[in-house]
């Protein structure tokens, strides 16, 4: 098939359109896992490059640059407690759930839990 100028021009426009729109929703649909995924290995102390190692070696990697301003803003939510550590060179800061971080941790899993049930049956196509 050949197309013209014209048709390849408008081709590329939709594509182009179809690509920018479908990686905004992926990253919409990646961000509200984020949260979620964070909170799951902040159950015992960690610090910012070892979290990102777990969370890469899990199947999400996650930018720098997203995970701090993150982290950050957990705690200063009061979801997590953090604290200073030198052990074996430079001072890091060590995260981890506090007790309401707990609590939403759980609330969340139950909330995903059923939310990918119901996702399961709707992308299968079970009406009933």
């Amino acid at each position: 098939m050949v197309l013209n100028s014209v048709t390849r021009r408008a081709y590329v426009a939709h594509s182009t359109v179809w690509r920018m729109v479908s990686e905004k929703l992926e990253l919409e649909l990646r961000r509200g896992v984020v949260v979620l995924a964070v909170l799951s290995q902040l159950r015992s102390y960690r610090y910012g490059y070892e979290l990102r190692q777990s969370l890469s070696s899990k199947g999400l990697p996650i930018e720098e640059g997203t995970l701090y301003p993150l982290l950050r803003r957990l705690e200063s939510q009061g979801v997590l407690t953090s604290e200073w550590r030198a052990n074996e060179g430079s001072p890091r800061r060590y995260y981890q759930l506090s007790d309401t971080g707990v609590k939403l941790c759980e609330q969340l899993t139950a909330s995903w839990r059923g939310l990918n049930e119901v996702m399961d049956r709707l992308l299968e196509g079970d009406e009933g």
